[in-house]
């Protein structure tokens, strides 16, 4: 039996409801749109100098030839959408789109654009809030909701091939491109993260800036079945985070960006609105957690468009472990030798 594409799959969910039907026409214009930037990241050099310097975005980060060219064919998808605006961590301020539509989008153009010269897998990622009544582009109120009131959330990973991760508030489901008819199949419906992980991922260069905590519980995985942990664990770095979660989503792990000492680091790097808050939708989902190490990434409510986080998802039991570790719950008694032994069962 053929498999399901994208298009069955949005017309049976939203049938004759009005908001759902709605959400799919977003999903699709955005599922068009990346399907294009698919072709485009697939041919590499031959598309252009994609990892260009163009521009230094907002909060100083760079932005990449690639990176301008997905936000604005993103930006032109959504015009024939039901869309008021679009909020993008590569622009300032949100654009307005159709004045009075009941949809708005928060994007991240280009996950992982640090990549796009090495050929290794990067994504975009997207968020679907209610508009709020005669909210404006010049109002960004209406993007400053908690995550747990996305409407829709989802990712596109550009790598050996490409996948959509798609939640729409009941399950996760992954659908891979079929290049040959140009569509998104169903390849993996209702997907679980198993809630014990025995594979993380972290920059582990960063560990002389991280807070106790954090180092306490990297240590205890590091020091192996040796250690309090009695366990051994597998570490990844990718630096693309969409990459990340997709592997979470396959296999299970977690994934660890903490706050650290770093300046401009200290409340995280990544973004709520356009990183956090859609992976958290998508991991939740899927059974898993994600928090900030103190609290639940989807009730934290942003005060700003562009606000960073720190960022903890994956297996539901070894974050909420990490949250522990942020509470004092575990003791901090030995934590200077690597491998030490604190008798600790947790």
């Amino acid at each position: 039996m053929d498999k399901i594409g994208l298009e069955r799959h949005l017309e049976t969910w939203a049938a004759s409801d009005a908001l759902r039907r709605d959400v799919a026409a977003t999903v699709a214009a955005l599922a068009a749109a990346c399907r294009d930037m698919a072709t485009i990241i697939a041919a590499g050099p031959l598309a252009g100098n994609l990892a260009a310097h163009r521009n230094n975005g907002t909060g100083g980060d760079v932005q990449t030839e690639l990176d301008v060219r997905a936000n604005a064919l993103l930006a032109q998808a959504l015009e024939g959408a039901p869309v008021a605006a679009v909020a993008s961590e590569e622009m300032d301020a949100p654009l307005q789109l159709s004045p009075g539509a009941p949809i708005v989008v928060a994007l991240d153009p280009l996950d992982g654009s640090s990549n796009i010269g090495t050929n290794v897998s990067i994504g975009t990622i997207f968020s679907l809030l209610r508009s709020a009544p005669d909210s404006t582009a010049q109002d960004p109120s209406t993007f400053l909701r908690p995550g747990h009131e996305q409407i829709a959330a989802g990712y596109v990973i550009y790598g050996p091939h490409t996948s959509l991760a798609l939640t729409l508030g009941a399950g996760t489901d992954i659908f891979t491109l079929d290049a040959a008819r140009g569509t998104f199949v169903l390849t993996g419906a209702h997907v679980r993260v198993p809630p014990q992980a025995r594979e993380f991922a972290i920059n582990a260069s960063n560990y002389r800036h991280w807070d106790t905590p954090i180092r306490t519980w990297f240590d205890d995985c590091l020091a192996g079945a040796e250690g309090p942990r009695a366990e051994n664990f597998n570490m990844r770095w990718i630096a693309s985070m969409v990459a990340e979660a997709h592997r979470i989503l396959m296999r299970g792990g977690v994934y660890v960006y903490p706050g650290d000492a770093r300046p401009g680091y200290r409340n995280g790097r990544l973004r709520l609105l356009y990183e956090a808050n859609p992976i958290a939708l998508l991991i939740e989902q899927a059974g898993g957690h994600a928090s900030t190490g103190y609290e639940r990434i989807l009730d934290r409510v942003p005060r700003l468009l562009h606000e960073r986080v720190p960022l903890v998802f994956g297996a539901r039991e070894e974050v909420e472990r990490i949250e522990r570790y942020h509470c004092g719950d575990i003791p901090r008694g030995e934590t200077s030798p690597l491998f030490a032994r604190r008798g600790l069962f947790v």
